[in-house]
């Protein structure tokens, strides 16, 4: 099975060198993931199907929703791939690889678990930094201007924030310096766990109902609602807000 990883490995990317697959190859997969993950609630949005899931019921235009579509192309094309550009020589000093043999799976698991917690720490903290006055006013309220949130307005936001977000995300690998491997893997599971937070749909199987600890599309859609943080206690007007939901939900039964 090794070695067969390891073929299928060596064909992929025996082409290439480790800069084009940590510049190129690395934006490539981060915009496939993004706009697959991404366009599914827009659409639903735009068609107005699975309405019965929608957390709010007011729905953004067309144009609005295009609008943020030509910004984050241009956004992700100035500002990302230039920081993995400029970056490359920083993650190579740090130990990034794409060498054989590939990582066992349980270093790809443990290191992905360090960069799930580590990049929620830094983005808790820096978030409520955001929410002050100053930096609300002047960069985290284009974040917020998508007061309905949808799946690719999840990156929708001022470029300093930007910068902010992609540390958080590369805090967790430039520490370990990974296999380029468990980088991808990373960069397809955080874009897709940040989609879904702001997709606007909360569906049976939506991983808020299975993960105690996740707040999901519910939790981040009330969020840009009001206009608040989260975790350590910064829930609890979410929470209120969720009971007196669900009482007047069985009311109305």
């Amino acid at each position: 099975m090794a070695s067969a990883l390891d073929s299928a490995w060596q064909a992929v990317t025996g082409n290439l060198s480790e800069f084009q697959l940590a510049t190129v190859v690395t934006f490539l997969i981060h915009e496939t993931a993004f706009f697959l993950s991404g366009l599914p609630s827009l659409l639903f949005e735009r068609f107005g199907l699975f309405a019965k899931y929608k957390i709010q019921k007011k729905s953004n235009t067309s144009a609005y929703q295009m609008r943020c579509v030509l910004r984050l192309i241009l956004y992700h094309v100035c500002v990302n791939l230039p920081i993995m550009i400029f970056s490359y020589p920083a993650f190579k000093f740090m130990g990034l690889r794409s060498t054989l043999p590939l990582p066992h799976w349980t270093v790809v698991v443990s290191q992905v678990v360090f960069y799930f917690v580590l990049e929620d720490f830094i983005f808790y903290w820096g978030h409520r930094a955001l929410h002050t006055k100053w930096l609300y006013k002047h960069v985290h309220s284009v974040h917020h201007e998508y007061a309905t949130p949808f799946g690719l307005a999840s990156e929708y936001a001022h470029p300093a924030e930007i910068l902010f977000l992609g540390f958080a995300t590369v805090a967790g690998p430039a520490i370990t310096g990974p296999h380029m491997l468990t980088l991808w893997i990373w960069i397809v599971l955080r874009v897709v766990e940040t989609v879904e937070a702001h997709s606007g749909y909360h569906f049976p199987w939506s991983p808020s109902n299975f993960l105690p600890l996740y707040g999901g599309s519910e939790f981040h859609d009330y969020h840009h609602r009001v206009l608040y943080t989260k975790l350590f206690g910064t829930d609890k007007d979410y929470r209120k807000a969720k009971a007196i939901e669900e009482k007047e939900g069985k009311k109305k039964l």
